[in-house]
């Protein structure tokens, strides 16, 4: 979807005219009560759930979440997935031609941010005629973009899921972020951002990314399980090539990720990461940050996460308590790490599942309401 209408940032910048790559899963009912908006994390994108025709194997990165009878039920909801601006898969971003320069945007994209996204995403609802969404969900970066739409649009959101969530990031998560991006900047094929004038992708760089940001997303004891200390070979060979099966699944990962993702997005998001801290505006203050939300909440952790620790999701519950907030929350032993809101986990769907059937009820009884008003 084109939009002309300019988007103002949060840094100043203001992009004048943009478009938004969006998928949509089920049928918006006659009141359009019943819209749910899934808010992707780091580097996934608006393909959600299911898969294209031609395209089989690329799955939806929530397909175990979201589709007909699963947790989020698209029999019932109206299901959208959103790339937001600055991402490299159908939106405007980096690699998207500057209309004032016929050239890609690289380095001169705007830095964006959380705020500058749910507003994007707030214009797209006005599109589709969505004036509340009857919950706004996202895991990690997603379940920030939560939290936002809770506090910019408190009418237009009645629910709130928060997944593997954090009001804002630590020290230590910052500085993964900057590692990961200096990995980018100084890989020699990066050229300042603007690497498609040459024909060449940082490889190198976008590589190690995924492979420090890999390595934080899965618990010791996960990744301990899954490959301990063994050997490709089954012999140790005395060099510096894999060795260990961990090796290989690291190189394999950023292989893969250096194929499909863009440098500059990647910069970009995990800024929109670092930047992400709604108390700021509030001296710190995150109850009186969330005081203009009206939404009910599911916020959910994950023992083993040790990227967005639990304790960062009840920092997020005690602020909503303190302002008498209609909120639940579950802490799950799984043992995956942050990655565990992506995966199958019965106690997690099953929580997830119950929350949406009152979702539904809700929605039912609004309607019915609506209809003999």
């Amino acid at each position: 979807m084109h939009f002309d209408t300019p988007l103002a940032c949060r840094s100043g910048a203001v992009l004048n005219a943009y478009d938004l790559m969006f998928e949509t899963y089920g049928k918006l009912n006659a009141a359009r009560s019943n819209a749910v908006l899934v808010c992707h994390a780091l580097n996934a994108s608006h393909h959600v759930a299911g898969y294209y025709a031609d395209a089989p194997d690329q799955v939806g990165w929530w397909d175990n979440m979201i589709g007909p009878g699963k947790p989020v039920d698209t029999d019932k909801f109206f299901v959208i997935g959103v790339n937001n601006v600055g991402g490299c898969f159908g939106s405007t971003g980096p690699a998207s031609i500057d209309p004032r320069s016929g050239k890609p945007y690289g380095s001169g994209f705007p830095v964006v941010t959380v705020d500058d996204w749910v507003e994007a995403q707030a214009r797209l609802a006005d599109r589709l005629g969505i004036e509340c969404f009857a919950a706004v969900m996202g895991g990690s970066l997603g379940a920030m973009q939560a939290l936002q739409w809770a506090i910019n649009y408190p009418a237009r959101i009645a629910n709130a899921i928060v997944v593997a969530g954090a009001p804002k990031l630590s020290a230590q998560n910052i500085a993964f972020n900057e590692v990961a991006r200096q990995a980018i900047t100084t890989d020699p094929d990066f050229h300042g951002g603007n690497f498609y004038a040459h024909d060449v992708v940082p490889r190198r760089g976008l590589r190690l990314a995924r492979m420090i940001g890999h390595i934080t997303y899965l618990s010791d004891d996960a990744m301990m399980e899954k490959f301990g200390r063994s050997l490709r070979t089954g012999a140790i060979n005395f060099h510096f090539d894999v060795d260990f099966e961990v090796e290989s699944y690291l190189r394999y990962q950023g292989d893969k990720f250096s194929e499909y993702f863009d440098a500059n997005t990647y910069l970009l998001i995990t800024r929109a990461l670092d930047y992400f801290d709604p108390a700021a505006a509030c001296g710190g203050d995150l109850a009186k940050a969330l005081a203009p939300s009206k939404a009910r909440f599911l916020v959910v952790s994950f023992r083993s996460d040790w990227r967005f620790a639990p304790a960062r999701s009840r920092e997020i519950v005690k602020a909503l308590l303190d302002n008498r907030a209609d909120v639940s929350y579950a802490e799950i032993n799984a043992p995956h790490g942050h990655d565990a809101f992506l995966l199958d986990d019965a106690r997690y769907h099953a929580l997830v599942r119950a929350y949406f059937e009152n979702v539904a009820r809700d929605v039912g009884a609004m309607n019915t309401r609506g209809a003999a008003a």
